[in-house]
């Protein structure tokens, strides 16, 4: 662990013991719990703003950074014994989250409260309290104590298990032998990239700089079946289990509470506000992707088959599961000349960061800066500061967590790990968040290369940055991309767009040996590819939606079962056997529970406010940027989205834009 200091206004800390982790968990319990009880035990005619909303959003926007950063070791920190005290705290404070959750003594105070004051409050405090009351009822607190005892019981174990679930895949760091012959089709440059066994084995991980290139470019389809089935087993025997116990406490904690379904109670505070919308929205999808399906399947059968001569490989005649990516691949180098190798020269990490700053700088009049000697918890991570370009104003600062290293987080996500906010006393608290992501490494012959996608997931990432970063929210409740769950993809699907288009290309792209952009010629042919497998890539999509949906509207799931019969009918395409990917499907115990469809339905005001002001206006257009900053990344959660949608548009969103992306 670093030395070096932390920047003034960082209230988190990199240098960790064990003891200082169960330590600083017992003090943000006492703290908080402390807080609470004085609400909860507050008279009537002493219920007011100061003695209410103060304390309470003070303790929130303590105890939220605190909990961030003991809970985020387990996500990052290579010393597994801390990673592993981490998960231990993490179930305690979880605990103690849902026992605060089901105080009703705090709970009528703040009825009283919203009761007593509501024609003197301001819209940020308004909303704030009706969102606990509504909260607060969703955990039953208007319903009887054994109902309430029995729901706490059942969040208590939920809490637990999901924890575990994502541990479990965390740790779950396993190690494929093969040989160069094996190997065939994978570039020189990757095979250089991988360590090597006694035997001259190449040593392959289920990390994706390993997997994707792999289940892409390997021409050996019985490797690319034995990835795959590595990867859709991942924790299979601990976590199928795990899933499916958490599926039926949701679904009985859903009917205690007085909802048909757990996907029924999650979605009324969505834009989507049931379960029927979601089904009508993927309705008008799924007939018009199986038509471009069908057309897309004709010409995987094609490549592969002809692959398949050419290499001397027995070819099944079928489309299996781990032929996909491979397929996709092939048609975009046969139909659009795309050769990602090729491509992912002109996309090293460090000039497609600079790219990226330039941006996101100009486009949300922002600075930012790199803190030299930062204190981080690895070498690899970086942070940067970042000030409003007219003011100068601190708006927070980011880290950059780039690479993988077993066990840290697998996926690419960005973490708030101190939300900004006003603070009660005055002034604001800044925001502080953490990009964590697993890129190509940089091997000894040459740096970085990004694939395409990596360089799309770089920008989606970061834009959730942004939104936490850029918030304006009174309160943490509602600070950045603290927002109904189905909007929350839209502000940074919305910058994907920029990794398409000319003008962001070039500032975004060198070729790391020559140093030329890359060229118009190519450009031409990646934007024309972008629709490319679209059929495919948006079934899966709605196939993972769907289970979602089906395994949080039913009393108990057969997962496997569910996930065969969704493969067959919308992707026509059936599972490997013995697989199950929900094994290690993080989203749906960190928080997208039947809410998955909120990607795709995101997208269409991703789409939507893309191709309506940006690209009419200008993609560079700073105006246009200040005004995204201003009307959608700084409210957060403090307005509806609808609201927001239509002051940034001028008009209702619509379907449009999104329908003519897909292809249609």
């Amino acid at each position: 662990m670093s030395s070096n200091k932390i920047p003034h206004g960082i209230e988190l800390k990199w240098t960790w013991t064990a003891d200082k982790i169960k330590t600083a968990t017992d003090d943000m319990i006492l703290k908080s719990k402390l807080v609470h009880d004085k609400v909860g035990g507050l008279k009537y005619e002493d219920v007011d703003y100061d003695t209410v909303v103060k304390p309470l959003a003070n303790d929130a926007m303590e105890y939220e950074v605190h909990r961030s950063n003991v809970v985020f070791i387990q996500q990052v920190f290579t010393d597994k014994q801390l990673r592993d005290v981490s998960v231990q705290a993490d179930k305690k404070l979880s605990e103690f989250d849902v026992e605060m959750s089901m105080r009703q003594d705090v709970f009528d105070t703040i009825v009283t409260f919203f009761e007593k004051c509501r024609n003197t409050l301001d819209a940020d405090t308004k909303r704030w309290a009706e969102r606990l009351i509504t909260l607060g009822r969703k955990n039953g607190l208007h319903l009887s104590k054994e109902i309430q005892d029995k729901v706490k019981e059942i969040k208590k174990r939920i809490s637990e298990l999901c924890i575990e679930f994502s541990k479990n895949i965390n740790e779950y760091n396993p190690v494929i032998e093969l040989t160069t012959e094996e190997l065939v089709g994978m570039p020189e440059s990757f095979l250089n990239s991988l360590e090597k066994t006694e035997d001259g084995k190449h040593k392959v991980t289920l990390k994706y700089p390993h997997y994707f290139p792999i289940m892409k470019k390997a021409h050996n389809p019985e490797v690319r079946k034995k990835m795959e089935f590595a990867f859709q087993t991942r924790c299979i025997k601990e976590n199928i289990p795990i899933l499916e116990e958490v599926l039926k406490l949701r679904h009985e904690k859903a009917v205690l509470l007085g909802f048909k379904t757990h996907a029924e109670s999650v979605l009324d505070i969505r834009m989507a506000k049931n379960p029927e919308a979601v089904q009508k929205f993927y309705a008008r999808l799924i007939p018009k992707l199986k038509v471009l399906l069908a057309k897309d399947m004709e010409a995987y059968k094609k490549y592969k088959e002809l692959m398949c001569n050419n290499r001397n490989f027995e070819c099944d005649g079928k489309i299996n599961k781990w032929d996909i990516r491979y397929c996709m691949n092939l048609l975009k180098e046969r139909e659009y000349a795309i050769d990602e190798d090729k491509l992912r020269e002109y996309f090293p990490l460090s000039h497609v960061t600079d790219g990226l700053f330039h941006i996101y700088q100009k486009l949300l009049s922002l600075n930012f800066k790199k803190v030299e000697n930062a204190e981080v918890w690895h070498p690899d991570v970086s942070l940067y500061s970042v000030r409003d370009a007219v003011t100068d104003e601190l708006f927070g600062y980011f880290y950059l967590d780039l690479f993988p290293r077993n066990g840290k987080y697998s996926h690419a996500a960005c973490f708030g790990l101190q939300e900004g906010c006003e603070n009660m006393e005055g002034g604001r608290r800044i925001a502080v968040s953490a990009m964590v992501a697993n890129m190509t490494i940089p091997t000894a012959g040459k740096p970085s290369l990004l694939a395409h996608d990596e360089v799309e997931t770089y920008f989606h990432e970061f834009g959730h940055v942004m939104h936490q970063i850029c918030t304006r929210a009174k309160y943490i409740l509602f600070s950045g991309s603290n927002v109904e769950r189905d909007f929350v993809e839209a502000p940074s699907q919305m910058l994907e767009n920029w990794v398409w288009e000319k003008e962001p290309l070039h500032h975004m792209s060198k070729h790391y040996e020559t140093g030329q952009p890359i060229p118009d010629e190519l450009i031409e042919n990646l934007k024309k590819s972008k629709k490319a497998n679209a059929a495919i890539f948006n079934l899966r999509q709605i196939l993972i939606g769907q289970f979602d949906q089906i395994i949080h509207t039913q009393s108990e799931a057969d997962t496997t079962k569910i996930l065969e019969e969704l493969s067959l009918d919308l992707m026509e395409i059936p599972n490997t056997p013995g697989t199950n990917f929900a094994s290690a499907f993080n989203h749906v115990v960190s928080g997208y529970d039947a809410q998955y469809y909120g990607y795709l339905w995101s997208e269409v005001f991703s789409m939507d406010m893309f191709a309506t002001r940006f690209k009419k206006e200008g993609i560079m257009n700073p105006v246009v940027g200040k005004d995204y900053r201003n009307l959608i990344l700084a409210p957060g959660g403090s307005l509806d989205a609808d609201e927001m949608l239509r002051n940034f548009l001028g008009r209702e969103p619509n379907e449009e834009a999104f329908l003519i992306s897909k292809g249609f």
